[in-house]
């Protein structure tokens, strides 16, 4: 079984979740991949690239792969469920389940326009610690990733935080009321998940069977 880690939206490798949970494989002797996402080019980012970039580690392999995401990992993660057989288990931490819906209200029509007229919008980009232009493409190819095209019955592990102020948890408890393969660990924290981390990696252990 084969271990990816897919950090979330604007964050990289370092993230502290990815460094926590990298360390605790390791510690089991392990090997954890945590490919980085933004792939040297933040601002053509899509969630269509991270796709095909994550499917290139195990496409034409017949290695069945656990994917572990965070946040839009969390989304990028489940779509590559549906899409590759490879995938026999998932493990979503906070994911961006209806991430346009939650995140574009929060710019304001006003500023959505001149994104779309710009074509790009500054976006604060916390692994590298400063703003950083993101292309409208973002926005238009994230439009058909839709959820309810997500029905591969794919053994998942969904942490959310109750207090989550980027996705509320009723996203994640919506996507597991229709999915009986769906289980839904509701955690008392925030989108970042700091402060539940050894809840988190029991969690993982058990359903993954790590020993």
């Amino acid at each position: 079984m084969h271990y990816i880690y897919l950090h979330g939206f604007a964050s990289s490798p370092n993230s502290a979740k990815a460094r926590d949970i990298s360390d605790r494989f390791t510690q089991i002797q392990t090997k954890l991949k945590i490919p980085d996402l933004n792939a040297g080019d933040f601002s053509q980012l899509t969630i269509t690239r991270q796709l095909t970039q994550v499917a290139a580690e195990f496409n034409n392999d017949p290695i069945r792969v656990t994917l572990i995401g965070s946040s839009l990992g969390g989304l990028t993660a489940a779509h590559l469920g549906q899409q590759y057989l490879q995938v026999q288990r998932l493990v979503l931490l906070a994911p961006a389940f209806g991430f346009l819906s939650h995140w574009l209200p929060k710019l304001g029509n006003e500023q959505i326009q001149d994104w779309q007229q710009e074509k790009y919008i500054m976006v604060y980009h916390y692994g590298e610690e400063r703003a950083i232009p993101l292309s409208y493409d973002f926005v238009t190819d994230a439009t058909q990733y839709q959820e309810k095209l997500l029905q591969r019955p794919i053994p998942t592990l969904i942490l959310h935080g109750k207090k989550d102020e980027v996705i509320p948890i009723e996203a994640s408890r919506d996507f597991g009321r229709s999915r009986p393969w769906v289980e839904l660990i509701e955690l008392d924290s925030d989108h970042a998940l700091g402060n539940v981390m050894e809840e988190i990696w029991q969690a993982i252990r058990l359903f993954c069977q790590l020993h």
